[in-house]
């Protein structure tokens, strides 16, 4: 299940740039950024209300709050970001170079949490990095 999911993601990850390339003309970045924000906020409590999970908010624990808060820092700072890198260029050039985060999230999962190397990782970093320099140069 955890697979259709992944490929869902993929899906509508493809959309939010094509749609944000379009919304985006003649807006503000930051602005742009904002208003979809709002959205995901929205959808995102709204889900948490369909699916009954709002009780489990005092189960947080104090270190879960703070690396979510951190985890939401970094997303607001890459959609920042991203959406400005998008303003100023062609999708098929941002977005490969967005998603040599894929590369990075895997040197830090090895350095940090201490995850797995193996030969078929460094390998797809190494062909995901070269894919993305072929496809920007």
């Amino acid at each position: 299940m955890w697979l259709l999911f992944a490929l869902l993601s993929a899906v509508f990850a493809a959309l939010t740039s094509i749609l944000a390339k379009v919304g985006i003309d003649g807006v503000n970045s930051n602005l742009a950024t904002a208003v979809r924000t709002m959205v995901v906020l929205l959808m995102a409590w709204a889900m948490v209300f369909i699916t009954n999970a709002q009780g489990g908010i005092g189960d947080i624990s104090k270190k879960s709050w703070i690396f979510l808060t951190l985890s939401g820092l970094a997303t607001g700072a890459s959609w920042l970001c991203y959406y400005k890198a998008l303003q100023m260029g062609e999708v098929s050039k941002v977005v490969p170079i967005d998603k040599l985060s894929v590369v990075i999230t895997l040197v830090l999962a090895f350095v940090f949490l201490h995850e797995q190397v193996s030969v078929k990782s460094i390998i797809g970093c190494i062909l995901l990095a070269a894919g993305t320099l072929v496809m920007v140069l």
